[in-house]
């Protein structure tokens, strides 16, 4: 996992490797359409890599590629640990209008872990920073919702302030995306430090994701890190710091070991 240290002039010096998460709950397989490793390929790399756990968060089924509906109903077949590294069973959901994922409460209720965010041609019609909050704070209210992915994607706008204090108040978490600080949804970096200040004022949960799409990236959340870290955000309010705080989190009972 690579070393990212913050010089900034005027600010404290952040050693992000000191601080990483021990399970990236943001992972895609092949199985999404538009990624390219298997989930073996990507329990390997994670456990190279000291990552104890990874969540299986491949695309709902309105996303171009993605699978079909059943792909999350046969996970029951997927086993808890491979390659020593728990894999936690989920979805990254796309957000519709009036509160609704594209994947219905039968499906999410038998998963482990439900990532829902904005995606470009999955259904959603909304246009304004209004309608996007709304739907946003909507789905929060879902308590099968676990995590609103990438949140700071300027192509939807949102009520900063009234999404932090939604993710407080149903705790939800906001995660910080890595990959929208390097190679996807360009210009996100000043949003995503607007949204982990906001945060880290009112004590907001984050969750710190990768979204890799190949397992060589599984885990590189550096850049993440550096960002929360730098806005104020409290390293006990990163729900996926430890793999005991991540059961915690997604109220999953069991041993952290094999």
């Amino acid at each position: 996992m690579s070393r990212s240290i913050s010089k900034s002039i005027g600010q404290p010096v952040i050693d992000t490797h000191l601080k990483r998460p021990e399970v990236d709950l943001h992972v895609h397989t092949v199985a999404s359409g538009h990624a390219y490793s298997t989930i073996e390929e990507i329990t390997r790399a994670a456990a190279a890599k000291g990552v104890r756990g990874v969540g299986m968060s491949d695309h709902g089924p309105a996303m171009h590629g993605a699978p079909h509906e059943y792909h999350f109903m046969a996970l029951r077949f997927m086993p808890e640990w491979l390659n020593g590294v728990r894999v936690f069973k989920g979805v990254e959901a796309n957000i519709l209008a009036g509160g609704r994922v594209d994947l219905g409460d039968n499906f999410l209720r038998d998963l482990d872990v439900v990532l829902a965010g904005f995606h470009v041609d999955c259904g959603y019609t909304g246009t304004t920073a209004a309608q996007n909050t709304k739907a946003m704070l909507q789905v929060m209210e879902n308590p099968l919702v676990n995590i609103i992915s990438h949140p700071g994607n300027p192509a939807f706008p949102i009520d900063y302030e009234a999404v932090v204090k939604q993710a407080l108040a149903t705790g939800t978490a906001l995660e910080i995306n890595s990959s929208s600080l390097g190679n996807a949804r360009c210009g996100s970096k000043p949003h995503c430090m607007e949204i982990a200040r906001l945060c880290a004022e009112h004590g907001t949960q984050i969750a710190i994701g990768s979204d890799a799409h190949i397992s060589v990236t599984v885990g590189e959340v550096a850049a993440a890190v550096e960002l929360a870290l730098a806005a104020g955000v409290r390293w006990e309010q990163v729900v996926n710091r430890t793999l005991e705080s991540t059961l915690k989190f997604l109220n999953i009972e069991g041993d952290v070991n094999i």
